[in-house]
């Protein structure tokens, strides 16, 4: 078998389907990449078992076949090779000669049969979302997964489909956040949870424009195809918390900040802050807002004051300071709202100005107060 390609086009679309690589696998031949050429089109594939990526280019061939190349060589070897039409040339025994203008390298291939099969796409229900709304989503939700392995559910990103539009909803226990499209229209009301993984490489692999990427899914995958590129991975099979009755109905205390100071403030003070809580007490009295750390062990201290609107009684709440730079990360409205009740109640942070299809809430579980 023998086939010509561009070694540039080959770089960039190997690179994006080769994070779905593990780096200690338990099988060799998931350090491979599958190539099969059919008709003048080559079809790269990737996999961990649970996730399965694979792209499609142009090349120049006489016949059809596949065979398996290791991942890491291929890709560190043409990052290295000038922009040229690359030969592949590969022998009976799944040797692989690559041939360039003025260089010629060898690498042992393996048996394409051995390679792990891709989950079959049956039944399935589908809808398309734009590709910047689909990275939006996994962007503004993503930062709030848990990564406990003890709770699967909620180590990955909740999504709730129905005729009204996408929500997508994510939490390890101690902040939620949920993100909800109505441009989007699936066609039953449907849920599933989505691992980490997969959609971290699905966000660096799409391109933030209009194009329509169509989502499909049945009980155990989900099928994601944009152009040449498709992806599937397996769902998580679990239940997901109930997260609506965590959500507070009436927060009655209304405090709005510029958004980039207080995000500055906070990572200024939290310095100061326990390393273990990151712990940050916010007092808010009248149209001021005090921001303090302390780490007792080892005598820091941090204090900050910063004017705000507030409508409410004077509060002291505490708060992990990572968690809100986070979530003031995940929001791109100049001012922020944050509604409060009491220091022991979940605090509300929303944007205050978002896109009339777009509704972003996040929540955060407040810290005890070292009285």
């Amino acid at each position: 078998m023998k086939f010509i390609v561009s070694s540039s086009a080959l770089l960039k679309q190997l690179q994006h389907i080769n994070g779905v690589i593990n780096a200690n696998t338990v099988l060799p031949i998931l350090e491979d990449f599958l190539f099969e050429i059919q008709k003048n089109k080559l079809t790269v594939v990737a996999t961990d078992l649970e996730t399965v990526m694979k792209v499609q280019l142009d090349v120049e061939a006489k016949e059809n076949g596949k065979v398996c190349i290791p991942a890491r060589i291929l890709i560190d070897s043409l990052k290295n090779i000038s922009d040229q039409p690359l030969t592949f040339t590969i022998d009976k025994n799944f040797g692989v000669e690559i041939t360039s203008d003025n260089g010629k390298y060898k690498v042992m291939g393996e048996n394409p049969d051995n390679f792990p099969k891709e989950p079959a796409a049956d039944d399935t229900s589908s809808f398309t979302i734009s590709s910047s709304a689909l990275i939006t989503a996994i962007n503004k939700t993503l930062f709030a997964v848990s990564n406990d392995d003890l709770r699967p559910a909620m180590t990955g990103v909740f999504f709730e489909m129905d005729k009204k539009g996408l929500q997508c909803v994510a939490t390890d226990a101690h902040r939620l956040v949920r993100y909800k499209r109505k441009d989007v229209s699936c066609p039953k009301t449907d849920s599933l949870i989505v691992p980490k993984k997969p959609l971290n490489l699905l966000k660096s692999a799409l391109p933030g424009n209009e194009d329509n990427v169509t989502v499909s899914y049945n009980s155990n995958h989900l099928f994601v195809q944009h152009g040449t590129m498709q992806m599937s991975c397996r769902l998580i099979d679990a239940r997901f918390p109930d997260y609506k009755v965590v959500i507070p109905s009436d927060n009655p205390y209304k405090l709005m900040l510029n958004r980039n100071d207080f995000q500055s403030a906070l990572r200024r003070v939290s310095i100061f802050s326990n390393k273990s809580t990151n712990q940050v007490v916010l007092n808010i009295q009248g149209s001021e807002l005090q921001l303090a750390a302390q780490d007792v062990d080892f005598s820091f201290e941090g204090n900050e004051r910063m004017k705000c609107q507030y409508d409410g009684e004077d509060l002291a709440i505490a708060f992990n300071a990572r968690f809100l730079i986070e979530m003031l990360n995940a929001s791109e409205s100049e001012e922020i709202k944050i509604e409060l009740s009491t220091p022991t109640k979940a605090g509300i942070i929303k944007p205050t100005e978002q896109d009339e299809n777009e509704e972003l809430l996040m929540l955060v579980m407040p810290l005890m107060l070292n009285s």
